[in-house]
């Protein structure tokens, strides 16, 4: 699940990163770091994708070496719990800002007639971002029960 975690932030960061539109009619153009909640939903995909990243490590180096880099008993178990709730709401608050964010602009860019790929951008990094939001809350939960069976 983290791998696929990665790749829906990974394509989501990109999708995001090439969201620009060029309106004719103030001959200029908007790209998505001109719009704030686009920029929180650039930096939230980042921060877990950064922490992704560092799970995989983790969980790599937990393989080869057969115990924990950093605590433990329950105390690994417990931080694995709370960084993955913290990073799932991050993700979520990021989609639902968006969301939202794309929502506003649609009426906007509509009104003037502009492409509708930058609409489209948005709602499918915000669309990506959510579903990672979803592995992030699975994974929250295997890592928190799945040892306690074992």
């Amino acid at each position: 699940i983290e791998s696929l975690q990665f790749f829906l932030l990974l394509i989501s960061l990109k999708v995001l990163s090439t969201a620009k539109v060029y309106i004719e009619f103030q001959e200029s153009t908007v790209r998505f770091n001109d719009i704030i909640a686009y920029r929180y939903m650039f930096v939230t995909n980042v921060i877990g994708l950064e922490y992704t990243f560092l799970q995989i490590a983790l969980s790599i180096f937990h393989v080869i070496m057969r115990n924990h880099l950093i605590v433990s008993g329950d105390g690994g178990i417990l931080l694995d719990f709370y960084g993955d709730k913290v990073i799932s709401y991050l993700l979520a608050i990021g989609a639902a800002a968006g969301f939202g964010a794309t929502e506003n602009w649609k009426a906007t860019f509509d009104a003037f007639g502009v492409d509708k790929s930058f609409d489209m951008k948005g709602y499918a990094s915000a669309s990506l971002l959510l579903l990672a939001f979803v592995c992030t809350a699975i994974l929250s939960v295997i890592s928190y029960a799945l040892p306690k069976k074992v």
